[in-house]
């Protein structure tokens, strides 16, 4: 089965492509934009053009390279993106590493390019960033280039991985090889690694047209993976990002959970340790971190909006609570109870209130 099509960002599509044509694209490209509006879906698009053999437009959608790329079975064009954690000291073998991703992408071809964004417990380790160096190492197999696609290249920053994993993706954006073309996408670019960001052009992405939306949701593989509603209540619901409809579900109980947090902080305390020991005692890390990720985002739009009202108090409040939310994030990550996490983190926004 094939990927679904690409929807909306036809100007810059056209700007990309007319770049790949003449020579001038950059080796190394970020991607930024909000979360679930298509960054890795365009990325694997650009790809498909690079590796593209066609005379004329390209993507030609019809030649060998071309229908490779689209079940994501070239051997020239490769993803990586968040992973679970491994186990604590294990070193898995390479091959291991490749045969993960490979039943990966298989899945997400099958379900053709819809899938839920990772939890907020995987991260891109350093055993990825090993396995792409090799690969970066060798010649193309088919094509006359290779490209590497990251997504959500923020989680190699040290709070989701190890920082040697930024560091040897680091290395290869300095000094990339001359048939190898990297391309980034983050909804998060703040998140990356300085060094990294120094060495990639940024390209950014807006969310899709109503008209890209009503595309989109008119397709039948999204249908068949969308929550059963009305378009036009889908299109208010994703705001321009197709992918945020994707899994809707967890992420709706995570931002109650978010919420459900900012109001004990705004508590007293005998209320903030209620909401404490509400949290998970620990199987569900992924689940608790995807809340921590919800709260960032609910405070920054609680900055925003503030900021518009013109409540400069409750603006600088909402500023002043996301480095303890960012800290809870990296704890989180380490082998410590969600419950102390959470009590110690709403003792930190209340006190952040004051």
């Amino acid at each position: 089965m094939p990927l679904i099509p690409l929807y909306g960002h036809d100007s810059l599509r056209k700007r990309l492509a007319a770049q790949a044509a003449d020579g001038t694209l950059p080796a190394s490209l970020l991607l930024q934009g909000a979360a679930g509006i298509g960054k890795q879906r365009l990325a694997l698009w650009l790809g498909q053009v690079l590796l593209c053999e066609a005379e004329g437009e390209r993507p030609c959608g019809l030649c060998q390279d071309c229908r490779y790329s689209l079940q994501l079975q070239h051997p020239d064009l490769r993803w990586f993106f968040p992973r679970p954690r491994v186990a604590v000291g294990s070193d898995p073998a390479l091959e291991e590493v490749q045969a993960d991703y490979e039943e990966t992408i298989k899945g997400r071809v099958e379900a053709n390019g819809l899938y839920p964004r990772p939890d907020g417990s995987a991260g891109i380790f350093l055993h990825v960033a090993k396995l792409l160096t090799q690969m970066a190492s060798r010649s193309p197999a088919m094509a006359r280039r290779k490209v590497f696609v990251f997504g959500d290249a923020e989680r190699l920053v040290p709070q989701a991985a190890n920082p040697e994993a930024a560091n040897a993706l680091l290395k290869l954006l300095e000094e990339p090889p001359g048939d190898t073309t990297f391309i980034l996408t983050s909804s998060e670019p703040g998140l990356l690694l300085p060094t990294i960001r120094s060495r990639v052009v940024a390209v950014r992405m807006s969310p899709l047209s109503e008209a890209a939306m009503r595309k989109f949701v008119s397709d039948p593989f999204a249908q068949a993976a969308l929550p059963n509603q009305l378009p036009d209540d889908l299109l208010r619901v994703a705001n321009g990002a197709p992918g945020s409809l994707i899994g809707a579900a967890d992420r709706t109980a995570s931002v109650k959970r978010a919420e459900q947090l900012l109001a004990a902080a705004d508590a007293g305390r005998e209320q903030r340790l209620r909401a404490a020991f509400a949290a998970s005692a620990g199987k569900a890390r992924g689940a608790f971190s995807d809340v921590l990720d919800a709260l960032t985002v609910l405070l920054h739009e609680r900055a925003r909006s503030a900021t518009a009202r013109g409540d400069e108090r409750t603006a600088r409040r909402a500023v002043k609570a996301v480095p303890a939310v960012e800290e809870a994030k990296r704890a989180a990550e380490g082998n410590v109870n969600p419950q102390l996490v959470t009590a110690r983190l709403l003792d930190q926004l209340s006190e952040a209130g004051r």
